[in-house]
């Protein structure tokens, strides 16, 4: 026995078409349900006929009536479109309720320093939804690791046409230091003062980096800085300072929280290197589902609120 292998190649809109007309009686009404006009709903009747070959309605004057082929399509017809609109609506819900399983990945650093209190309020707003957070430096592909949503420092290369990245805030570099650090070695005053004191760079180079530093007015000034210690992302460069071994060049953002508690102290406040931007970035050629739209806004009110686009800067 050979299978049919031949599949429907009729527009849902005139199986819909057809399901009215056999459910009101008539093509008239039909036609008024569906706000088309009469002659829209007849081609789209015979449309359906020819794709299917079969006659689905027997015309009289002054009224249309299934036929025997018509009735078994109806049937089958109306149960399939019962199911599609149930599909439907479970996609709209994904999309637009507040709940399902969230990923985002984000950067070492601002994933340990910055992410953890906004995550947590984050589901006292929607306890339906649950948070994986990947915190790690190498770029994640979101399709392959099924992730919906990455928060980056960088913009997106040209090859990544697939996806799509919204601004969330411009972020300034800093310089700071621990408090007890600043005890035995006064902060300096000018730039040229920090060639006198020890160093933490996160940087990959070896030996002597070049440190761009703005100041308020809008001057910049360059500077050789040879690092005392040197480490890999900036939440290393962060707990070396904190643990008072230099003057520390941290992400604002990424500060904030040692700042606000008075473990570091601002070195030199009218001076900030230039951090980049930080966008979220999701798959392109889809509306987002509300869960990732929600934390998606969630995160950048939070950003704005505890710290504005020219505190950051600076």
């Amino acid at each position: 026995m050979v299978a049919n292998t031949e599949t429907f190649s009729g527009g849902l809109d005139d199986v819909r078409a057809f399901c009215a007309v056999i459910d009101l009686g008539t093509v008239t009404r039909a036609a008024e349900t569906l706000r088309e006009t009469k002659g829209s709903v007849s081609r789209r009747i015979s449309r359906l006929e020819r794709a299917l070959g079969a006659t689905l309605l027997a015309r009289h004057p002054r009224a249309v009536s299934p036929t025997v082929e018509g009735l078994a399509f109806y049937a089958k017809a109306q149960e399939s479109l019962a199911l599609l609109d149930e599909a439907a609506e479970t996609a709209r819900d994904a999309r637009n309720a507040p709940s399902g399983h969230l990923r985002v990945t984000t950067s070492m650093d601002f994933g340990i320093e910055v992410m953890p209190e906004i995550v947590v309020s984050f589901r006292r707003l929607y306890p339906l939804i649950t948070v994986e957070l990947l915190t790690t430096d190498t770029r994640l592909d979101l399709a392959t690791n099924r992730i919906d949503l990455a928060l980056r420092f960088a913009g997106l290369d040209d090859g990544d046409t697939g996806y799509r990245a919204a601004l969330m805030l411009e972020v300034g570099i800093g310089l700071y230091a621990a408090p007890g650090y600043l005890a035995d070695r006064p902060a300096p005053v000018t730039i040229d003062g920090l060639t006198g004191h020890d160093v933490v760079l996160s940087r990959e180079r070896i030996g002597a980096t070049a440190l761009s530093l703005t100041h308020r007015d809008g001057r910049k000034e360059q500077m050789v800085a040879r690092p005392a210690i040197r480490a890999g992302d900036f939440a290393t460069v962060l707990r070396l300072t904190l643990a008072g071994g230099g003057i520390g060049h941290i992400p604002r953002l990424v500060a904030a929280r040692a700042v606000q508690s008075g473990d570091l102290v601002r070195v030199l406040p009218d001076w900030a290197s230039d951090g980049g931007a930080l966008r979220a970035v999701t798959l392109a050629g889809r509306e987002l589902p509300a869960r990732v739209r929600l934390f998606r806004d969630h995160v950048r009110g939070e950003l704005t609120r505890r710290f504005t686009i020219e505190s950051v800067r600076r």
